[in-house]
């Protein structure tokens, strides 16, 4: 267990429930083990803070924490009874930071739950976002994951500023029906210094994120190496999201609307508001 991937393919999200209406939930008996606690008693000591964590935060600690017991066999057929306490996300999210930090799944669970919970954060926040706000959102979180795919191409032996171009094209020749950087600025109609990200909905911009991702992703997994093989990983990658697009009846990025303002005149915007 060496990565968070593995990590939460194989026992958090193993052991989550989901109740009659769909909602989620963890049982503290079946996650103490997984956070290397084999006495319930010492669990029981870490559940007590993250509850008092949830009520000083301003959370009601029913809404997180559920008691519950169940019947367990003892042998010989005979049954009993044992406390156990039905989790949110939250809940768990506030177990794994009171937990032991020195063990090596509390560590990487705190990593976990901080990333769900805030990605759960953002997607119930997201349907109220107008497009400006969603674009913004959107862009930010492609600069970030331009830079971790930049990473995983030098890894894969795409090294100088013109080989990464190269290696941009054909993830955008994927995506585009053939189309590089240039040419979607051309179709844009943007001028010289114009960003062509700067100027995609959100829309686009999420196609493109999932590109990113994606690319990183496979990069890494597959242990890409040599240039024109992460080139065609990324071309590959890129193909497969337009087609995607294609098969949920979408319309192709390049035929998607360029929207008037660009994102930087939007942060600018909300840099004078806050002003």
């Amino acid at each position: 267990m060496n990565n968070i991937e593995e990590y939460t393919g194989k026992t958090f999200e193993e052991i989550k429930k989901s109740n009659e209406h769909g909602a989620e939930y963890w049982l503290a008996r079946e996650l103490a083990p997984v956070l290397e606690y084999a006495q319930w008693r010492n669990f029981v000591v870490v559940i007590d803070k993250a509850k008092t964590a949830c009520e000083t935060s301003g959370n009601s600690i029913a809404d997180h924490f559920a008691d519950v017991s169940k019947m367990v066999s003892i042998g010989s057929d005979a049954k009993r009874s044992i406390d156990d306490v039905m989790l949110s996300r939250y809940a768990c999210y506030l177990i794994v930071q009171n937990a032991d930090p020195r063990k090596e799944t509390v560590a990487l669970g705190q990593t976990y739950f901080a990333i769900k919970t805030r990605e759960r954060e953002l997607e119930e926040q997201f349907d109220e976002f107008s497009e400006e706000q969603k674009r913004l959102a959107i862009r930010t979180e492609l600069k970030t994951h331009n830079k971790h795919l930049a990473d995983a191409a030098k890894g894969a032996g795409v090294a100088t500023p013109l080989e990464y171009a190269v290696f941009q094209n054909y993830g955008y020749m994927g995506l585009y029906g053939g189309l590089k950087a240039q040419e979607i600025h051309k179709h844009k109609k943007l001028k010289k210094n114009q960003s062509i990200l700067d100027h995609m909905g959100s829309t686009e911009l999420a196609a493109n994120l999932f590109r990113a991702t994606q690319t990183e992703e496979k990069l890494k997994r597959d242990k890409i190496s040599g240039k024109q093989a992460a080139n065609n990983t990324h071309f590959t990658v890129g193909s497969k999201v337009r087609q995607t697009i294609a098969e949920l009846g979408g319309a192709m990025p390049e035929d998607l609307p360029t929207p008037d303002k660009s994102v930087k005149e939007i942060e600018n915007e909300l840099k004078k508001l806050k002003q």
